[in-house]
């Protein structure tokens, strides 16, 4: 969701600032030698082609601002990133995405250079001529590869979000692309995005996972519509590419899964359907600040489980938590406390997590 342009950093900076929530949510599954063939599912757990547990411990990598490139390479080496992300212990990143990448092909082909040069961000042109000089002249699409390509290479294994359709900040409510039959957000055009981008990892060793869309939101959405897209694109994704886990993201900017306690999807395929969903201190207003700690934790994470959590139990498909963080200047006494009660409940549920 990320309203203000300050929690751009969070995505992806946090893990370098606040290595502790390594020692808090570790397990013995974080360490892998090298990146699994494939991944699967079984029950509420994600498991290798061995059936032995993996456990994802992500952090998330914005690349679907406008230059359409992951932030960051301007100011430090491709490859000494993917090297930062698994020293610290991370085993995967969840990597974002514009669906434009996928289905325009004029965008596609658009260079690294050009991308910044139309924006007027010629310093970060210069950054990336300095520390990644070969992705400099790249179209997009080959910069992504890249950024896949090298991840893979560190071990770190990557989840593909599709995290909305024009290359931009996100999240509103009325951003024109948050709810199927948005402006930017065209059901067809979608599945299409969808279907190329797995097609083009197919038989990456890099890619094991493809979330096909980041919060789902604004005054369109409804379950009825929910039930019949996102289907349709789990069997596309699927029918693309069938080793990687097909992710589906909830509604009320994903804080919303509790529809499936009722009625689960209905797909073709079995051993490959995660959900994912999100909290952040600001899903909740200023509850953190203004009310009995003990208290808010207790009713917050109820509500949670009613909402998402109740997946766990009924075993049918893991969950992932796929965003949540802090303002880490620790001037934010909402974020603070919010953050210490979320912690406890993602070590005592074993969760799988992005930061």
């Amino acid at each position: 969701m990320n309203n203000n342009h300050s929690r751009s950093f969070l995505f992806f900076l946090a893990s370098f600032y606040f290595p502790s929530i390594l020692s808090l949510c570790y397990n013995g599954q974080l360490t892998m030698a090298a990146l699994p063939a494939t991944l699967n599912t079984n029950s509420r757990w994600i498991v290798d082609e061995n059936e032995r547990r993996v456990k994802l411990a992500c952090t998330n990598w914005v690349s679907h601002l406008q230059p359409v490139v992951a932030e960051g390479l301007s100011k430090q080496p491709l490859d000494s990133i993917s090297k930062k992300i698994r020293s610290m212990g991370f085993n995967c990143v969840r990597l974002t995405w514009p669906l434009f990448l996928a289905t325009n092909d004029t965008l596609a082909s658009i260079t690294v250079r050009k991308s910044f040069q139309s924006l007027g961000l010629l310093e970060s042109i210069s950054g990336i001529q300095a520390n990644n000089p070969s992705l400099l002249d790249l179209p997009l699409i080959e910069a992504l590869k890249a950024v896949v390509s090298n991840l893979g290479e560190n071990d770190v294994m990557v989840i593909l979000d599709n995290h909305l359709s024009k290359p931009g900040w996100c999240c509103s409510n009325f951003d024109d692309n948050g709810f199927f039959g948005d402006k930017y957000f065209h059901p067809q055009l979608w599945i299409k995005g969808l279907t190329k981008m797995a097609s083009i990892f197919n038989g990456s060793t890099s890619v094991v996972g493809m979330s096909l869309r980041n919060e789902l939101r604004g005054p369109k959405q409804n379950v009825n519509n929910w039930y019949k897209y996102m289907q349709q694109g789990a069997e596309a994704v699927h029918a693309a590419n069938p080793n990687i886990l097909v992710i589906l993201s909830g509604l009320n900017f994903d804080a919303d899964l509790s529809f499936l306690a009722k009625q689960p999807v209905n797909l073709t395929f079995t051993g490959k359907l995660v959900c994912e969903v999100h909290l952040y201190a600001f899903t909740n207003s200023h509850d953190w600040e203004n009310g009995n700690v003990n208290q808010v934790c207790g009713n917050v994470m109820n509500n949670w489980m009613r909402r998402a959590g109740f997946l766990l139990e009924q075993g049918v498909a893991p969950l992932f938590l796929s965003e949540f963080g802090m303002d880490q200047r620790g001037t934010d006494v909402n974020d603070n406390r919010y953050f210490n009660c979320m912690m406890g409940v993602a070590a005592e549920l074993d969760l799988d997590w992005a930061l």
